[in-house]
């Protein structure tokens, strides 16, 4: 029997779930998006189907924006923007981590461990809000935090003006994006942030299978798209093309970090952090905001039991996934993960 019909009751609704074959479920997520099967989302979110990687939103632009490109890229890497003489944007946003560092917590000046963990930056212009806490509006006002702060990269933005000032090298390339020599904290900003505008992710298998080839994901990934759509209702949080909901929850992992609420002072957003994109989740451990999380099978586990402090938010519930539908489940997060795009590091002006 090709196709079961099993008829679950969850909190007094009726749920319909359809249990394929691996033939028929191959079929079925080989056609159309618009004919796969409906999501499992609970009442009240709004969510987007999954799709194909999009591209920079200034991928158009790149001839008109090159020189302010190559100028972000640039400034990115420059260890002058810290006050040590040690630290640039790069030193936490590594190309050849998928543009994050690994560690636990970012490591700052002279050794500082810093509060959070830090985040890829692929993808990131499509966040409504920057940082973990939402504490920045857009790419550019996120730029100046690191620099100035104490932890980080301990600068300030004169101190910055004054020795970029004196890099003859610096002059011209703020000529050729800007106009003319003048080097000032809005023109530095606009330049890192529309460089990392053009930070995407690698296309991952998964994105492969959407273009076309339907061999591109294995059968337990397969079974684990389904997983993640349906039973394991993911699309709850990480939906659409990047596998994020753009919006703030406390998922149960917070600890003592108050979060959102620090910038809305809001009581019902303590402990909530913004929801990050899974894409390349495999390539960008450790997880969540505090690093702490190092081993993604004990986070599917936790969200599986719903064994998570109270606080969290209601939409995680247990959800009873076996040890196969777990192991599939992770296997599509592999999918949908891929290695970083071969990048060539700037030389530095002198």
């Amino acid at each position: 029997m090709k196709k079961l019909l099993v008829i679950l009751l969850l909190s007094g609704l009726v749920v319909f779930s359809l249990s394929f074959s691996k033939k028929n479920l191959r079929d079925i997520y080989s056609g159309p998006v618009a004919y796969w099967p409906a999501p499992f989302v609970d009442g009240g979110v709004k969510w987007n189907e999954l799709g194909v990687l999009p591209e920079s939103p200034v991928e158009k632009q790149r001839d008109s924006l090159k020189h302010i490109i190559e100028l972000g890229k640039i400034l990115f890497f420059d260890t002058r923007l810290s006050g040590s003489g040690k630290i640039s944007c790069a030193t936490c946003h590594q190309p050849e981590l998928n543009w994050a560092d690994g560690k636990e917590k970012s490591i700052g000046h002279e050794g500082a461990i810093n509060k959070r963990n830090s985040p890829t930056i692929q993808n990131s212009w499509f966040y409504k809000r920057l940082f973990w806490d939402g504490r920045s509006s857009d790419l550019q006002d996120q730029a100046f935090a690191p620099i100035n702060s104490e932890k980080e990269m301990h600068s300030e933005m004169p101190d910055v003006m004054r020795k970029l000032r004196k890099v003859n090298g610096y002059k011209e390339l703020f000529r050729k994006a800007f106009g003319d020599e003048q080097i000032d904290p809005d023109r530095l900003t606009e330049a890192i942030a529309i460089f990392e505008k053009t930070i995407v992710s690698r296309k991952s298998r998964f994105d492969i299978f959407l273009e076309g080839d339907k061999k591109a994901l294995t059968n337990s990934e397969l079974r684990g798209l389904h997983l993640f759509r349906t039973k394991a209702k993911c699309m709850n949080c990480h939906s659409g093309p990047l596998f994020t909901d753009n919006l703030f929850h406390n998922s149960g992992f917070s600890g003592n970090d108050d979060g959102y609420y620090k910038v809305t002072h809001k009581e019902e957003d303590i402990g909530k952090f913004k929801t990050p994109s899974l894409r390349d989740v495999m390539k960008t451990g450790p997880w969540m905001h505090d690093g702490l999380q190092k081993d993604m099978h004990a986070i599917i586990e936790k969200f599986n039991k719903a064994d998570l402090p109270a606080g969290k938010d209601k939409l995680i519930q247990p959800l009873g996934l076996t040890k196969r539908e777990k192991k599939d489940l992770l296997a599509f997060l592999h999918a949908i993960s891929a290695a970083p795009l071969e990048f060539q590091k700037p030389d530095l002006p002198e």
